[in-house]
């Protein structure tokens, strides 16, 4: 069965939310921040946001249903870093690096030059 994902406004709390944070699924999955830097901050229009899920893609599948009325923000998003805790990403799938309670999923924009958003 497909679960859905739902989008939340400041102020509402969607079905299986984090507590203070935004939309997500996947209720038992672990409670994970996602920090957002200079481009990406000023896409999600905020500085972290909590979501569950069991994958850092899970986690980030959640921000961008949260902010599917921002176009500017997936494609933010498509060309950032990203570091789980301290340890880079890197060149491993976003699906396959596992999360648990606790983390913090921090998304750098480039810093110098190169890519317009």
């Amino acid at each position: 069965m497909e679960e859905s994902l739902t989008a939340v406004t400041p102020g509402e709390t969607a079905p299986g939310a984090v507590p203070g944070g935004a939309a997500s699924s996947g209720e038992g999955q672990p409670a994970v921040t996602v920090r957002y830097w200079a481009a990406a901050r000023a896409a999600a229009g905020c500085a972290e946001e909590t979501f569950r899920g069991g994958t850092v893609g899970e986690v980030l599948e959640s921000a961008r249903a949260a902010h599917s009325d921002e176009p500017r923000f997936d494609k933010v998003l498509s060309i950032c870093s990203l570091l789980l805790g301290e340890q880079p990403i890197g060149s491993r799938s976003p699906a396959d690096v596992a999360v648990a309670e606790g983390d913090v999923v921090e998304v750098l924009p480039p810093f110098a030059g190169g890519t317009d958003v």
